[in-house]
């Protein structure tokens, strides 16, 4: 008898404002709520990997809260820091350990990655890799947590998108700070 390992899946898992922007127009970030009621370390521990923009990586990938910050922070950026890390970059070949970095092939290394075994996989971003992404039909499920602020300009979640991406919402979740979680899955037929 033949056991088929179960496909790990590409998660897209980001915070966005209502105008569709996911960083301001210097790159800032600080109107993203923490809602412990969103229990975002759940969904850390569905996943074992995360992949990175070359970018993104080095805003956030060894990221150490401050020394004040508060436990339950010290506590997602630990988890975090558990992760597998892969980045995508056409020129740094390697940097920290711990870090593998893909230069070709998104397609086929991704491919090679999601029939590993193990947990889910959270592309973390930032929206030039989250393009490449969408382009090559990678993502296997949208989780998009809209914050209730418009910021008027900054970095656009979707940009120079090739072609429709049709989805089927299959949940929602309202928080009691006003952040309205939608999850989506690609109508890949």
């Amino acid at each position: 008898m033949t056991i088929k390992l179960k496909q790990r899946k590409i998660i897209l898992d980001l915070a966005i404002s209502l105008d569709g922007f996911i960083e301001g127009k210097n790159g800032e970030i600080d109107w993203c709520i923490m809602d412990p009621e969103m229990e975002f370390t759940n969904f850390l521990n569905q996943i074992d990997t995360i992949l990175y923009g070359r970018k993104s990586y080095d805003l956030w990938g060894q990221y150490t809260p401050s020394l004040d910050a508060s436990d339950e922070e010290k506590e997602m950026w630990d988890l975090v820091h558990r992760k597998d890390k892969y980045v995508f970059s056409k020129t740094q070949t390697s940097s920290a350990e711990n870090v593998i970095f893909i230069n070709e092939n998104i397609a086929d290394q991704v491919n090679k990655l999601t029939h590993k075994p193990g947990g889910n996989i959270w592309l973390y971003g930032g929206s030039g890799l989250i393009t490449t992404f969408i382009d090559l039909n990678l993502i296997d499920e949208y989780r998009l947590s809209v914050h209730p602020v418009v910021l008027g300009e900054g970095k656009p979640l979707f940009e120079n998108i090739k072609q429709r991406l049709n989805l089927t919402l299959v949940h929602t979740n309202t928080f009691s700070s006003g952040v309205v979680q939608l999850i989506y899955r690609p109508n890949k037929s």
